[in-house]
């Protein structure tokens, strides 16, 4: 369920449903997207009737729904995600051929990290990112680099995913000091036992200096070699930044 008071709006409400069916991950009944939009039942059922008939939603034939083409449609239309996805997947594909791990570009959406893009192959480690899908920023490598640029430390209860995740105050600010010091972010275990990654920031030369976006590999922890991708990935995070500069 959502936390605070419930948006008023028949917009924000159905800003909800969408992000209930995005944020799943997979299709959803009715019951479910009441209960994660908080939504009553029959106002969850007239806006979902709705969103389908805009082709924004999809109804399943077991009656469940997941989000549609038409929405993928326009994320996919937003110039400043799709310049930034067009002038990075060229090294993304370079780091997955060096790695034959999995490969991200992120951006920061609220306290969360949002996956744009995510390459993977046969030889690389299973994890549960997907593209369009997010992470508490906390826990993440690319997370990180966008909390680093922030001295203020995170006003709010921090979810531990794993025994790893760092949660107390004073051990994030320690390590998103270390970040700012390296140049890139290191994820040990913090949102998948076994799994650690490292990523990168991005930048855009009329954007100030907070990045606008990161790129990681992420895999099998005893398979990291972290100094030597934390290397790689700050040369190709460069090399996508002078390009975005041109």
């Amino acid at each position: 369920m959502t936390d605070g008071p419930l948006p008023k709006s028949v917009l924000a409400r159905g800003v909800l449903l969408l992000r209930a069916c995005g944020d799943a991950g997979t299709a959803l009944s009715l019951a479910e997207l009441a209960v994660r939009t908080g939504l009553p039942k029959p106002t969850a059922h007239r806006l979902i009737g709705e969103l389908v008939r805009l082709g924004l939603v999809e109804r399943m034939a077991d009656g469940s729904y997941r989000i549609g083409l038409a929405l993928f449609v326009l994320g996919q239309s937003s110039p400043s995600v799709r310049e930034l996805r067009d002038v990075a997947l060229p090294y993304l594909g370079d780091l997955h051929e060096a790695t034959h791990e999995n490969v991200h570009l992120a951006v920061p959406d609220g306290t969360d990290t949002l996956f744009l893009e995510k390459i993977t192959g046969r030889r690389a480690t299973p994890i549960v990112s997907r593209t369009g899908g997010r992470l508490p920023a906390h826990c993440t490598a690319t997370g990180k680099v966008f909390l680093a640029q922030d001295p203020r430390p995170p006003r709010r209860t921090l979810p531990r995913l794993t025994p790893r995740t760092l949660v107390l105050p004073g051990q994030l600010a320690r390590d998103l000091a270390l970040t700012r010091a390296r140049g890139y972010g290191v994820n040990l275990e913090e949102a998948e036992i076994g799994i650690s990654a490292v990523a990168a920031p991005v930048y855009a030369a009329d954007r100030g200096s907070r990045p606008i976006a990161a790129i990681s590999v992420t895999g099998g922890t005893r398979r990291l070699d972290v100094d030597r991708i934390g290397a790689r990935l700050c040369a190709a995070a460069r090399a996508i930044t002078r390009s975005l500069s041109v």
